[in-house]
C-alpha cells in the first residue's frame, strides 16, 4: 500500500464515520460540525481524484457559506429537541427501506457493465499543462451554456424571492415606498412662496 492509497482509505473512513455521526448525534450543533468535517474529507477525496474545482467549490460554498448559515440558525433558534425526536421511530422503517433501495441502486450501477466509466485518452504532451478546471469551464460555456445560464437565473429568482418573503415592515422605522418616490410630481415637493423684497435703509 502506497501513500496515496493510505490517504484515500483514511479519508474514506473518516467521511463514513462523520456521516454516521451526523445522523446519530442528538445535538444539532454537533451534527452540523460533523457535516462540515464530512465535507472537508470529501473535498480531500476529490483532490485525490484530481477534481480540484469540485473540491474547492465544496469547501467554499458548503463549508464556508451553507454550513455557517446552518450553524447560526441552529444556535440562534430555541429548538425543542424532545419534540424533534418524537417521530423518529415512527418513520424509521420507511427511512430504512428507502436507504436499502438507494444502496441497492448504487450497487447495481457499480456492478453493471453499462455504467463503467469511459476512459478518455489525453496525450502525454498535454498532461503537463492539463487543468480540469479549464476543461470544465470550456465545457460549461460551450456545450452547456444555456443550461448553466438557466440555472443561474433560477438561483437569482430564488434569492430575490427569499429576500422578498423575509422582509417585514418594522413599526419603529418609517419604510420607504420606491413606487411613490418615483411617481412624485414637482407640485407635491416644491412650493413657491412669493415674498416682497426687503429695502435697505
Amino acid at each position: 500500500m502506497n501513500l496515496q492509497d493510505f490517504v484515500f482509505y483514511s479519508l474514506a473512513v473518516m467521511t463514513v464515520i462523520a456521516a454516521l455521526g451526523v445522523i446519530t448525534s442528538r445535538n444539532p450543533v454537533n451534527s452540523a460540525l460533523l457535516l462540515v468535517f464530512a465535507f472537508i474529507t470529501s473535498s480531500g477525496l476529490w483532490i485525490l481524484l484530481e477534481a480540484e474545482f469540485l473540491a474547492l467549490a465544496l469547501v467554499l460554498v458548503y463549508v464556508g457559506a451553507v454550513m455557517v448559515l446552518f450553524l447560526f440558525v441552529v444556535m440562534m433558534l430555541d429548538i425543542n429537541l424532545d419534540r424533534l425526536r418524537e417521530g423518529f421511530w415512527k418513520w424509521f422503517p420507511f427511512g430504512a427501506v428507502l436507504g436499502l433501495i438507494m444502496a441497492a441502486e448504487m450497487g447495481m450501477v457499480m456492478l453493471s457493465k453499462q455504467f463503467k466509466p469511459e476512459v478518455i485518452g489525453i496525450p502525454e504532451a498535454k498532461l503537463v499543462d492539463y487543468s480540469n478546471t479549464k476543461e470544465l469551464g470550456l465545457l460549461i460555456y460551450t456545450d452547456y451554456v444555456y443550461a448553466f445560464e438557466l440555472a443561474a437565473v433560477i438561483l437569482l429568482v430564488a434569492m430575490v424571492a427569499a429576500i422578498a418573503i423575509t422582509v417585514r415592515n418594522r413599526t419603529d422605522k418609517k419604510p420607504s415606498d420606491v413606487a411613490k418616490q418615483v411617481a412624485v410630481t414637482r407640485n407635491e415637493r416644491l412650493r413657491i412662496v412669493s415674498m416682497p423684497a426687503e429695502k435697505k435703509e
